[in-house]
This record gives C-alpha cells, structure tokens and sequence, in this order.
C-alpha cells in the first residue's frame, strides 16, 4: 500500500443525512496505510473500540485499488488505472469528527486513528470486471443498518480517479474508498457487522 483515499459524501442520501444536498466538488481526506485491517475470505476480522469517543460508527465502502498510477489522469481511461476491488469499512469517531467540524479544524481524529480501515481482500478487475452497479449493504448483529447501489454514487469511480490525481500522483498501491451510503450508525463492543458488495463476497468485522 501507499496511500489511502477517501471520498466524502459521495452517495446522495447519505450527504441528505450529514446535512447536505446538492452534487457538490468531490473532496477528500486521507488515513495513514497503517490503519488498514486486513481480513480474509470466511475469516471474522476484529477492531478494537477507539479511545476518546463514545460515538464509533461503521460506513461501508467499495475500495479501489490503483495498479498503475499517474498524474491528471482523464476520467474516460482512468477504468485501466485500477487494479481491482474491495469491501472496505471507514470507521468514524463521530463525536470527534462533529467537534472538529463545528471548530472548523481538520478531521483526523475522527477518522485517521488505529484500526479505522478494515478490508476484504483484493478482487483484481481481470476476475470482476469493472463495478459500476450493484447492492452494498451493511448489516450489525444481522440487523439491516446501509444499503445502497454502486450506480448511485454521486461521483462515479472514474471520476474520483480523475479528481484525485489532479491533487496527488496516484501510485500503484494507492487504496480509494469511494463513500458511503445512507444508513451510517453506531456500533459497541460485542457487535459484530458484515458488509457486503455485490460481486465481491461479505467482510466481517467484530468489535472488541
């Protein structure tokens, strides 16, 4: 891995529920590789509950994963910059990422702390094909909490490669969590939840 790229508010009913609306310019923040969890096929990964919050949400995501960089890459040739795809959860201490945006400071401790990027394996694109449509869900403890379609994203995958590399040079390596959709909740020690992307299985996630 070199770097991990997340997508704000980039499903609709998810920004309507953040208090946002309207298909504003796509904008970014990053988590340091090493907050990435790695769990495999039929496996029950685990995450530790978070110091200083009281408020640790679950958002899935589909994640892409970059095989050939580049710089101001156009969105209509970006699909052969990505190597392949995989079930992501972008954990969130929701309590200190609302503090930090009413202060109007950076929202790193909301998002950036250990364990806040659990991750399925890797489907490479050659087995997929490209995922443009398709149900993601999020279930805790069984019970339904997101679900929503990959052709609903506000800024498609192309997209978001495009915008990013006009910012950073994109790597091989390079993970990008695309957002998430309507739905996000609170989970605590105990529960466990399973993620889902059509066509790339089921990531789960328990709590510790």
């Amino acid at each position: 891995m070199h770097r991990v790229y997340c997508v704000g508010r980039n499903y609709a009913e998810h920004a309507k529920e953040m208090g946002h609306s309207g298909r504003e310019p796509p904008f970014f923040f990053l988590k340091p590789a090493d907050t990435v969890v790695p769990v495999a096929d039929g496996e029950t990964g685990a995450i530790d509950y978070p110091p200083l919050t009281a408020d640790l949400h679950h958002e899935v995501e589909l994640v892409v994963a970059i095989g050939e960089g580049g710089r101001d890459i156009d969105a209509a040739d970006a699909a052969r910059h990505v190597w392949g795809y995989a079930i992501g959860l972008d954990m969130t201490r929701r309590d200190l990422q609302g503090e930090m945006k009413k202060q109007g400071r950076p929202w790193c401790i909301g998002k950036a702390f250990e364990q806040s990027a659990p991750i399925g394996p890797i489907h490479p694109k050659a087995s997929t094909g490209l995922l443009t449509r398709g149900a993601i869900t999020l279930a805790v403890n069984g019970q339904p909490r997101q679900r929503g379609d990959l052709g609903d994203l506000i800024w498609s995958v192309d997209e978001t490669i495009a915008a990013i590399s006009r910012a950073w040079v994109l790597q091989p390596g390079d993970l990008i969590f695309t957002g998430t959709p309507a739905g996000v909740g609170a989970v605590v020690r105990g529960d466990v939840m399973d993620a889902a992307i059509e066509g790339l299985g089921t990531l789960r996630v328990a709590v510790r």
